[in-house]
């Protein structure tokens, strides 16, 4: 885990949203018995929990989709309602004009009328206003085919969003079952293993972190300062160290509880700068920063497919929303693989002077991993 950080490539947006869209492999259950490694056990679990993320985070862009297309929905009802309301109101009209128009079949034409009126300046007025009830028929019954058409259409599209929506829910469905399946890997890997082993397993991911931490603080990589945060950035920091000690769920995104994209996307929202809300999505669509650049506030992403997400804190430290069984944390940015970092207000100037909120000691406690009962 201590030898992939800076993979920022050309391709990796497209290359996370096909993995994400991927159907996952089969996790094999570990073999029992004390004798097997822990590094193997440590592989093992961290594939698991990276595979349920990764289930996790392609839930949660469905379920945005699905918000939306559901919206999408509603909005074309309310126009379909009213569209309805005017084509009713043009037939209304339109029978009102065919039945005067009909009334008035068996009458003196307006030129007769002219020609035995004592008044003929009255005449024309009375034919001024035939013309104006001619156009007026003209123009209702112009209105009455535009409405039809504009009916026609919304009601084609209403159907058709209904669809996708339907469509939406029944993927959104296979792909929880697809994060509870995960997520029951995981248990079973959990319950398989000793007290020992959990224990070393816990021993063993602490000292691959610290031993990545260090690596890449003396790559120098960080930079050697963390410049202060925009006021967004500073609103965004200090929501999420509010949320210290909540617990991680998946497909959750506050206040009781979070996923990592979860409390990243709610920390910029309560802001004031709304961003996507999955992992994958503020990967492909924020404005990516150099790691030497970073400032508090920014998004650290993880893996090649950005399946995980943190918010830095400053000084090589993010909070995060590990993983299930744990609960919102600061960890060491090098917890995971890094893939990259992106900044939601690029164009926000930095802070003059900047005071970080204060971090309980027992925001740290805990595996950044989170082996523990789910």
């Amino acid at each position: 885990m201590s030898g992939r950080y800076l993979r920022v490539a050309c391709t990796a947006a497209v290359a996370a949203a096909q993995a994400v869209l991927a159907p996952l492999p089969a996790l094999a259950a570990p073999a029992p018995g004390p004798e097997r490694p822990v590094a193997e056990l440590l592989t093992d679990l961290q594939q698991a929990y990276r595979q349920a993320e990764q289930a996790t985070e392609t839930y949660n862009a469905t379920a945005e989709r699905l918000q939306r297309q559901r919206a999408e929905v509603t909005r074309l009802d309310g126009e379909l309602t009213i569209a309805r309301r005017s084509l009713h109101t043009s037939r209304t009209e339109a029978g009102r004009l065919a039945r005067a128009q009909y009334q008035n079949a068996g009458g003196i034409s307006p030129y007769v009328r002219l020609l035995l009126a004592r008044d003929p300046q009255h005449a024309l007025d009375e034919g001024h206003v035939i013309g104006e009830l001619a156009r007026e028929r003209a123009k209702t019954v112009g209105r009455l085919a535009d409405d039809e058409r504009r009916q026609a259409d919304l009601a084609r599209r209403a159907r058709t969003a209904l669809d996708t929506q339907l469509t939406l829910a029944e993927k959104q469905r296979k792909q929880r079952d697809e994060v509870r399946t995960r997520l029951s890997d995981v248990e079973r890997m959990l319950a398989s293993l000793t007290a020992d082993q959990l224990t070393a397993l816990a021993g063993l991911e602490k000292d691959n972190t610290a031993d990545a931490q260090r690596r890449l603080t003396t790559s120098g990589a960080l930079g050697s300062a963390t410049p202060p945060p925009s006021p967004e950035g500073d609103r965004a920091v200090r929501y999420a160290v509010r949320q210290l000690g909540k617990p991680y769920r998946w497909g959750a995104a506050g206040p009781a509880s979070y996923d990592c994209s979860g409390l990243t996307s709610r920390a910029w929202d309560h802001a004031g700068t709304p961003i996507p809300r999955t992992s994958q999505e503020q990967w492909a669509d924020l404005p990516h920063v150099p790691l030497n650049r970073l400032r508090p506030g920014d998004l650290v992403v993880y893996f090649p497919e950005a399946t995980h997400v943190a918010l830095y804190l400053g000084d090589g430290k993010v909070v995060q929303a590990p993983r299930p069984g744990a609960k919102v944390k600061v960890s060491p940015i090098a917890a995971n693989p890094i893939l990259g970092a992106v900044r939601p207000d690029p164009t926000a100037r930095p802070l003059a002077r900047y005071t970080p909120p204060p971090i309980p000691k027992t925001a740290t406690e805990g595996s950044d991993e989170a082996f523990g009962t789910l």
